[in-house]
């Protein structure tokens, strides 16, 4: 009786000695189709021209296998995984809550993150939280709602009209720009600050701070999407 005793399973090719077969389809170093040829007989060529027979498909009967040099292969791969990862744009929801009495300080507070955010590319859910008898006055919360979409309508729209849910009520404000974009447009504007730093190297420790704070964001705004979390602003 087979048992499995908790191995990972790999999901390498076999390459060279590992390939058990009689005989297999081969492709030349530069992609020719060289035809059905004895392993023993693939194994020469391979070792003819200092290259790796790698199996590269093992469904097909005989299997197909290339002549290549599998370890500048499995680098290269590596470095296209990494660009694409790096180039992956993921759109995160971020949470702003506000009182229906806010005062004019903390709404500009409030305002300036749902700027920032939407700047990123990314959706902002607004919540706004009602207590005791300001859940007798939804319409507070719908012209405040309405005011912070005028104030941003430069940056987002609203993707989800305010609607009550419980003691809350809700609107989500989408981007106007991707999230690739506005990825783009961070990167450009660090590698700005770097090359008039260099430009100016007796600029002041403010700027410095700044930079290094833009260069948070960035890094931020590439997390991938399974590590990156809501964040909530507390009113």
């Amino acid at each position: 009786m087979w048992c499995y005793r908790g191995g990972s399973i790999s999901t390498e090719p076999r390459i060279n000695d590992r390939i058990r077969v009689p005989e297999v389809r081969l492709v030349g170093p530069s992609g020719e189709q060289v035809g059905i040829v004895p392993l023993a007989k693939a194994l020469e060529l391979a070792q003819e021209y200092d290259l790796d027979l790698v199996e590269v498909a093992a469904n097909a009967r005989p299997p197909v296998c290339k002549l290549m040099d599998y370890g500048k292969f499995k680098y290269e791969s590596a470095m296209k995984a990494r660009e694409a990862r790096k180039n992956q744009a993921h759109t995160v929801i971020k949470e702003m809550k506000l009182r229906p009495k806010i005062d004019p300080h903390d709404y500009d507070t409030k305002k300036g993150h749902v700027v920032r955010f939407l700047k990123q590319g990314d959706k902002v859910k607004i919540t706004i939280m009602f207590r005791g008898r300001e859940q007798s006055r939804p319409e507070l919360g719908y012209r405040l709602l309405q005011r912070l979409a005028e104030d941003v309508q430069d940056l987002g729209f609203v993707e989800s009209n305010p609607k009550q849910d419980g003691r809350n009520m809700i609107m989500v404000l989408g981007p106007h720009k991707k999230k690739t974009e506005a990825m783009a447009e961070a990167r450009q504007a660090q590698e700005a600050r770097k090359a008039d730093a260099k430009a100016n190297p007796g600029r002041s420790q403010n700027a410095a701070e700044f930079d290094a704070a833009e260069a948070d964001e960035v890094d931020a705004a590439e997390a991938p999407a399974e590590e990156a979390a809501e964040e909530h602003a507390e009113a």
